[in-house]
Order: C-alpha cells, then sequence, then structure tokens
C-alpha cells in the first residue's frame, strides 16, 4: 500500500497542531496547566492539539480509531475552567468546525481505543514533552499508523527544532515523514517541500553524537554517563525532550539514542515511540529495546514486553547492546 490518503491526512492534522502548540507556548500561558495523577503536566496545547488531530483524522478516515494520551476529564473539573476555557478559544480558532464543548470533549475522548494486535489505529501523543513545551524548549506532536500491531506510518512535528541543524539557529520548525518502505523525509513547517533524509554513517562511537532525555526521571543519567564513557565517546550527551531526538538521529545529527528506564517496572507508552521509531528505521537506522528485541506495538496501549529504548544508525546498534548489558551488571 502506498497510505497517499493515511498520510496526507497525517500530514494536515500535525501541521494545524503544531500551529497551534507554538501559539499557546509563545503566549507563556502560566495559569493553563494542570498536574495528572502521575504527577505529569498536561496544557492547553496537548488538549487542543489531541483536539484537533482527532477530528481532523475523524473527517477523513473515520474508521480508523484512535489511541492518545489525553482525555477530557479534567476539563470536566470545575476548578479547570480556566484551563477548559483557554482550550475551547484555541480549539475553534483553529479547527471553526469544533463549535460546541460537548464536541471538542468527544473529539478529545476519540483517543481512548485501546489498540491491540489487530486492524488498524492511530497513536498520537498531542505533545511530547511537555515539561520541554513549558520551558520554552523541544517537543513535538507525534502521529502513527499502525496496522496489525506494526507502524507502517509516521509523522511528527517539532516547532521549536531548528531547521537545518543544531548549529543554525535561524529558521525553526520541522516536519517529518516516513511510510513503511518508503524511506524518511523532512520539511519545514511552512514549506511544502520534502528532503530525503539519511541516518550518519558513523561507525566509531567516539565520535557519535549520544542523545538522552533531558528528564533524570525518565532515563538514567547516570548509566548513560558510564556507557558514553566506557566508548570513550568525545562529546557529551545531548540532553533533549521529546521524540525530536528520533529526529536528529534520522537526519544525520545524531547517532545514539538510549532510554533506560530508572525503574525496571515501567512501561513505555506506544505513542512516545511510534512514529519516531519508524522515520528513524526508514532513514537506515535500528531501533530496539535494551535486550535486542524488536518494540512490539501489539500489546495495547503500553510497550509491555519490552524494557527501554536503543536507536542507532544501525551500524552502532550491536555495540550500543553490550554497552548496555555491561553498565547494568
Amino acid at each position: 500500500m502506498s497510505y497517499e490518503t493515511e498520510r496526507r491526512a497525517a500530514v494536515e492534522a500535525v501541521l494545524k497542531a503544531c500551529s497551534l502548540c507554538a501559539e499557546v507556548q509563545s503566549a507563556h500561558l502560566s495559569a493553563g496547566v494542570i498536574s495528572k495523577e502521575d504527577r505529569s503536566p498536561v496544557t492547553v496545547a496537548d488538549f487542543g492539539a489531541q483536539a484537533i488531530v482527532s477530528d481532523l483524522l475523524a473527517a477523513s478516515l473515520p474508521d480508523i480509531p484512535l489511541v492518545s494520551e489525553e482525555d477530557s476529564s479534567p476539563l470536566r473539573d470545575t476548578r479547570n475552567k480556566k484551563v477548559k476555557d483557554e482550550v475551547m478559544g484555541y480549539v475553534r480558532r483553529f479547527r471553526p468546525q469544533l463549535k460546541d464543548e460537548d464536541a471538542i470533549f468527544k473529539a478529545i475522548d476519540r483517543g481512548k481505543a485501546q489498540g491491540g494486535a489487530t486492524g488498524r489505529f492511530w497513536a498520537l501523543d498531542p505533545i511530547d514533552g511537555t515539561k520541554g513545551f513549558l520551558r520554552g524548549d523541544q517537543y513535538a506532536i507525534a502521529l502513527a499508523l499502525i496496522e496489525e500491531g506494526r507502524v507502517v506510518l509516521g509523522v511528527m512535528g517539532c516547532p521549536s527544532l531548528p531547521l537545518h541543524s543544531l548549529k543554525e539557529q535561524d529558521s525553526r520548525g520541522c516536519l517529518f515523514v516516513a511510510v513503511k518502505g518508503g524511506g524518511s523525509f523532512m520539511r519545514g513547517l511552512e514549506d511544502p517541500s520534502e528532503k530525503s533524509i539519511r541516518v550518519t554513517p558513523v561507525s566509531d562511537p567516539a565520535e557519535a553524537l549520544f542523545c538522552e532525555s533531558f528528564e533524570a526521571s525518565h532515563s538514567s543519567h547516570d548509566q548513560m554517563a558510564q556507557i558514553v564513557a566506557s566508548l570513550g565517546a568525545k562529546r557529551p550527551p545531548l540532553r533533549m525532550d521529546s521524540q525530536a531526538k528520533y529526529g536528529l538521529l534520522a537526519r544525520g545529527e545524531g547517532t545514539v539514542y538510549l532510554r533506560l528506564p530508572t525503574k525496571k517496572s515501567y512501561e513505555e507508552k506506544i505513542w512516545d515511540h511510534a512514529a519516531g521509531m519508524i522515520i528513524v528505521e526508514e532513514a537506515g537506522g535500528r531501533v530496539t529495546d535494551l535486550l535486542g528485541k524488536p518494540l512490539d506495538f501489539s500489546r495495547g496501549r503500553t510497550l509491555n514486553h519490552n524494557q527501554g529504548i536503543v536507536a542507532t544508525n544501525g551500524l552502532l546498534h550491536e555495540r550500543m547492546l553490550e554497552a548496555v548489558k555491561t553498565s547494568d551488571r
């Protein structure tokens, strides 16, 4: 399958969500944050992006369910009326077809699907890297299409990521797109022209740029430091929020991304890795868990048969798996 219709719909939805998120971020809505039960933040932009992506996908491909991170229950709490009103205002501005409150709640709650091993479904993280978003740093809108438990399409918008390289800060905002068997591509948020991207050919770990999560609670910085030191890497790890790290690998700027859980019981969410994984793989890279197992997206809303993440340019993958194994002894 070419997935032309799905690709077009996903790109349109992610671009629209990027516009909303960038505007919310620039407005510095300090009152627009709710703390969830797990103490992670959720913002006006999380809810707004999910509503818009959900509704656009439902309009073009109504038979494909959506698995997504948020639900409308915090907005229905009267204590969060200010946040709810902000969400309603932004959604109506960027998606006028969603006029009333119930329709917006319904769009958000369409993301309650459970996924699984059969059929097709979308996996969406409306803002991956919410803490980065709040700091004014990196975040991503990540959308993937999963069929029979396999990722076949990924679209990821990174509104704060420099278009050309981290060294060139003049132009910001990237969109990454990949279809199974069709390669990976990158474009600007305003420029529809796409260019093919490939991972770096670096084969010496000393020359590699390692990437890790900004938050120490998400990935062990100490274990990463041990791995980097053991391999003689010349540069310290780059700490960055969100799946934007996958984008850096895919376009050949980063070399290795390790997600080293601080708790063995932690289960990665499918929306945190689906889009990024296919974008790296279609650019020539490789993504597995810490044991070298393929990521299993057939188990519902989490990667409960996997532990951690190893994403590389492919050439260094086996070396990284061994380094992780050694560091964990």
